[in-house]
This record gives structure tokens, sequence and C-alpha cells, in this order.
């Protein structure tokens, strides 16, 4: 029979059952069992959508991203409410997220104590990228901890941290400043021509090279040109934009924008923080495209389009992410369709209309869904 018969306006399966329901089959024939029949397990027909997710989850959490890895798992939830293991999985995550908070905000109070105010931007920069929403983080961000002027310092032959904390410093035991903030391994050797970020320490002096020639002359062999020597000295960089780009780099996309997105708060027209940002929604869109997270790609270079329409090729990227999502979407609410979960197909094409008004397939499959549902209301209030 075909899934097109329809039973009372039903579809064949759900007439099936219906009528299933109105036949009491005959007792079968011999000794009756003390026992019920034990039945196999049933593969619940929302594994396939909620298996992606899973293991996208457990991929993130395991390279650390942990907010992309909770995100999975709500997705997971919201195709299926009652599955054991994303919820297991989601509770066991919040509490982690919690304690990583909890430890960061304190480690990074302990920083502002010690008076060390970069290391306190890393520690409340990290607990917004698991909680952009951390309000405590945000006002210690905003109200305690204090931009902090670098130097940028090309390492030459022969120097250490120690040298080089006695150069900017006038002292040798601050190297732990320099070895802390770039995030140095224990004892590095410093390789001729790497570039170091120096913090200006909050109450302590910072000594420019002019004013330090002897110190120069001896901790930094070989001499260098004056021109090379003016052009070290006048390198400075605003401290948020440098860790923005930084945390670009290392792909922890959400760190760069909530720095790029704090300097912008100050001077929203500033050219270099507005190409910044650009690019971190960029390289964003791109990856979570290659790895076929559409939701997310879409969004970003969503917000790069308002920025920027013709970025590279953004607008083709942003196309191929919403061709996708709309693909996704339509062929999720057809196997609900087919698994007579109707309020759930109508809501994943009413997706599809989000980012296709005129898609037409989308717009038949709603009417006819919702005229089944009724006729199955009905008939459920007949009884």
């Amino acid at each position: 029979m075909s899934w097109r018969t329809q039973y009372y306006g039903l579809p064949a399966s759900m007439a099936l059952w219906l009528s299933a329901c109105a036949t009491v089959p005959a007792p079968e024939v011999g000794p009756p069992l003390s026992k019920p029949s034990v039945r196999a397990p049933v593969v619940s027909p929302f594994e396939p959508l909620v298996a992606p997710h899973r293991e996208k989850a457990e991929a993130l959490e395991r390279e650390g991203h942990l907010r992309g890895a909770l995100n999975e798992w709500k997705v997971a939830l919201t195709i299926h409410p009652g599955d054991p293991v994303a919820l297991a999985e989601k509770t066991k995550l919040e509490r982690r997220i919690e304690q990583v908070i909890a430890d960061r905000l304190k480690q990074g109070r302990d920083a502002l104590g010690r008076g060390n105010h970069p290391e306190a931007r890393r520690h409340f920069l990290a607990v917004l990228a698991v909680d952009p929403a951390n309000d405590a983080a945000f006002q210690a961000l905003r109200s305690e901890t204090r931009e902090v002027r670098f130097v940028n310092h090309k390492v030459r032959k022969g120097e250490t941290l120690a040298s080089i904390a006695e150069f900017y410093y006038g002292e040798r035991s601050r190297s732990e400043v320099i070895w802390e903030t770039n995030q140095l391994p224990p004892n590095p050797r410093l390789a001729a021509g790497s570039v170091l970020k120096i913090p200006e320490i909050p109450g302590v002096p910072f000594l420019r090279p002019d004013v330090s020639r002897e110190t120069r002359a001896r901790e930094t062999p070989p001499p260098v040109s004056k021109a090379e020597d003016g052009k070290e000295e006048q390198i400075y960089a605003n401290p948020t934009l440098v860790e923005a780009k930084e945390a670009l780099e290392r792909g922890e996309f959400a760190i760069a924008l909530a720095d790029v997105d704090r300097f912008l708060a100050t001077d929203p027209r500033n050219a270099e923080g507005v190409d910044l940002k650009k690019a971190v929604l960029y390289q964003q869109g791109r990856l979570f495209l290659k790895e076929k997270n559409y939701a997310q790609s879409y969004r970003a270079l969503s917000q790069l389009a308002k920025l920027a329409p013709n970025y590279q090729d953004a607008g083709s990227l942003m196309g191929q992410a919403r061709t996708r999502l709309i693909q996704d979407h339509y062929n999720q609410g057809i196997r609900l369709y087919r698994d007579e979960k109707l309020e759930a197909a109508i809501e994943q094409w009413r997706m599809v209309l989000e980012y296709d008004p005129a898609h037409g397939a989308a717009q038949r499959n709603i009417q006819q869904a919702e005229r089944l549902l009724k006729g199955l209301q009905q008939r459920q209030k007949r009884k």
C-alpha cells in the first residue's frame, strides 16, 4: 500500500496505527505465558540525527572548546529531548564549565592582587570565552584591569630574559614578568630575531632604551644601527589589539572577538580594529563551514557582510552555508514527517523559510502537515 493512501485524511502509517487500536487479536492457542515476552531494544528514530552532534560535541570537548561542545549537546537535546546520553553529558559539561569559570575568576583575582594585570586579563578573557555573558569577568576587565602598554622587543644574539628585564626595568629579577606575558616554556632559549612583548609594570618605572644606553651597550651586543634602533624604540601596540591578533592566530575566535569588540567600544571607527574584526569573522566563518557547522558559519559571515559586503569571497562562503542550512533543515523535516513527528517536521520547514521565504516545497509541506495534524487532532477529540 502506498504511503500516500489516506485513512480519514491521515497517512497510511497513522491509519494503520489507528486501525490497530480498534482490532483485538485472537488469543494464541496454548498455555498462558508466565512472563511477558522480552522485546529487543528499539533504536531511537532520532539516532541518525543526534549522532553527528554527539560526535562533534565530544571532539570539541577534547580540544578544550567547552562552549562549542555544550552548544552541540543542546542541539542534540533539541532534536531528541529525552536522549539520556546527551542529558548526562550536558549536565556534566555544565558543571565542568562552572568549575573552569570559578577557577579562572579566582586566578584573575589573585593576579590582580599581585599587580599582574596582563595575567589577570588573560584569565578574565578565558572566562568570557566559555561564558560571554559573565558579568564578573566583564566588570573586572572594564574597571579593575588597567590597560598595559607593551613594547615589542626583537631579540638579539646572546640576550636572555634576565638581560632584557634589566634593560627595560632595571632589575634582572623582573624576567618572570616577560616569561609569563609571552607564555614561554621553562628555561627558554631565546632565538635571535624573535619578538617578545615587554609589558609596562604598573608602579614600576618603564625604562626607555634612550634612557639606558650603557645597559644597552653592555647587555645587547653586537650594536645595531641607529635606524634599526629608532624603529625598535617606536614599536608600540595597543595591548587589546595585540591579544586579539594572537587569539586569532590560535583560532580562539571568541576571545579575539571579545578583545576587538572591547577595543572598538572605545574607538568605533578605528581602522585597524575594524579590519581585525573583519578578519576574525572571515576566518571564523570559513573554519565553521569547513567543519560543517553551517549555522555558526552563516552567523559569523552575516556579521561580516554588515561590515564589509564584498570582503574577499565571504559572499560566496555565506551562500554555501545558507544553501547547506536550507537543505539540512528541509531533509530533517522529511525524516521527521516520515516518522510521523508532524510538529517537529513543521518546525524544521519553518526554519527553511527563515533562510528562503520563497521555498515552495517547504511551504507546501507545511500546509500538508498542518492539515494532517488538524485531522488527527479532530479524530482524537471524537474518541
